[in-house]
């Protein structure tokens, strides 16, 4: 290689965008295998494996981790966690609550998030309904 081979910023470019290329797939290879891996609580992997089912249209059995209480709610913890006793050692017990306290803000969290998200397909529906109108109206108009 001459002198100008080597410092070209060409050549600097290609070897810095491939080692960072393999950086990134060896960090993404690595984020998988760890993510995948991972060995989640009775409570949280039934969850994220079972799809969620509307109450009115699917028969759901008690023996299934999803248990409705009601036509309108489904359950979203089992029963067992909630009956469960609490461990004697005091700091298993914190865990544990922090565990469920963390739940539970996830839940409230969730439960916000879908709210905003009814509100806003409603607005987007009322904004559909007005359009339409004023499309009737543009259509009658003209004939």
């Amino acid at each position: 290689m001459t002198l100008d081979q080597r410092n070209s910023p060409k050549l600097l470019l290609g070897i810095t965008g491939g080692l960072v290329a393999i950086i990134v797939l060896f960090l993404a290879y690595q984020w998988f295998f760890a993510t995948s891996n991972e060995v989640l609580p009775e409570h949280e992997g039934t969850s994220l494996n079972t799809p969620a089912k509307p109450a009115a249209s699917a028969e759901v059995k008690p023996t299934e981790s999803v248990i409705a209480t009601d036509e309108k709610t489904i359950q979203l913890v089992d029963e067992k966690i909630l009956k469960a006793a609490v461990p004697e050692n005091e700091s298993l017990a914190k865990e544990e609550v922090a565990k469920l306290e963390d739940i539970q803000m996830q839940l409230k969290d969730q439960e916000t998030m879908l709210k905003a998200q009814h509100a806003d397909a409603d607005d987007l529906v009322a904004l559909k309904e007005e359009q339409i109108k004023l499309l009737e109206a543009q259509l009658a108009q003209k004939q």
